[in-house]
């Protein structure tokens, strides 16, 4: 572990900085975002009251439908409550209703309670199906899901596109692509502001148990290449990244963190206004807090389940 001098720190150079910082919420063209992740948590109430005790302002609970062919919705199982950013977001998963995609999200819950889905941004989600097929993933049909959103006292519905693999296909967990349809209507302004400064989701960390066929895989998902850097491998999107890590060198970075199995998407980075001012939320309501060099590491609360927050300027 002596080479590891401070990777939590690692930032990208150059043109890939320029990439790394592109202030837009959604993709244009070719490009791909890291747009969302989600805990798969037990209890809805009490993962939103988790937020808003870490600083965030989480919306209200909504119920997730997909369309019939006829037009009426049809519950996809679950539910959800965000906290929107900036840039990207974050929300908690729950169980609604027994369907397929409700038992998969059991599955995930029975490992742990904590993230275990990553959501990537692109601006044509057909497209991204048709190229994760070439590349040799076993892909779902498209689905078109909706939730339904209140938008300032008026009844709205927020839609979405999503390519989906098969079960198995990405272990880590339900990795997907999605394109947005809705965009005034997901980011409301009166969501956006975070009593612990939120402004953007910037990168997940995966410990896994082989870190090379991760990043050959994880870069046929995104369609781009993984770089070596001193802790394992990342993924650079045209916003944020994807970090994977062997499971030592996940232990060694955040020990407060457990590895219940791998693999583990066991951290996420969210960039803040102010450390300081991160920091003294989130000691005053009693979180376990490190400070390291530019970083804020916080344990998630238990109603999150297990995991890590990464906080940066």
């Amino acid at each position: 572990m002596s080479k590891i001098t401070n990777p939590l720190q690692e930032r990208p150079a150059g043109k890939a900085a320029t990439q790394f910082a592109i202030d837009r919420q959604l993709p244009r063209a070719d490009e791909i975002f890291l747009d969302h992740l989600a805990h798969f948590v037990p209890d809805a109430e009490a993962a939103s009251r988790a937020l808003a005790r870490a600083g965030f302002a989480p919306t209200p609970i909504s119920i997730q439908v997909n369309p019939d062919p006829d037009g009426a919705p049809r519950p996809t199982g679950t539910g959800n409550v965000t906290a929107m950013f900036a840039r990207g977001y974050i929300e908690v998963l729950f169980k609604t209703s027994d369907t397929p995609l409700a038992r998969e999200f059991e599955a995930g819950l029975a490992r742990h309670p904590g993230v275990h889905l990553v959501a990537f941004a692109v601006a044509d989600a057909a497209a991204a199906r048709r190229r994760l097929a070439e590349s040799g993933f076993r892909v779902r049909p498209l689905v078109e899901m909706q939730r339904p959103v209140d938008a300032e006292g008026q009844p709205a519905t927020a839609a979405f596109t999503i390519a989906r693999l098969e079960t198995g296909e990405m272990p880590e967990g339900r990795i997907q692509i999605l394109t947005h349809r809705t965009e005034a209507v997901v980011w409301q302004p009166r969501w956006l502001t975070h009593p612990n400064g939120a402004l953007a989701l910037t990168r997940i960390l995966i410990a896994v148990a082989d870190v090379a066929e991760a990043g050959r895989r994880f870069g046929r998902f995104t369609g781009r290449a993984p770089a070596e850097t001193p802790f394992g491998q990342t993924i650079r999107l045209d916003r944020g990244r994807v970090d994977l890590l062997p499971a030592d060198v996940f232990a060694h970075l955040l020990p407060e963190v457990p590895i219940p199995s791998l693999p583990f998407v066991g951290a996420y980075e969210i960039r803040v206004k102010s450390l300081r001012v991160t920091a003294g939320l989130l000691m005053r309501v009693g979180l376990t807090v490190r400070k390291r060099d530019r970083e804020l590491i916080a344990v998630f609360p238990p109603e999150l389940g297990h995991g890590a927050w990464l906080f940066a300027e």
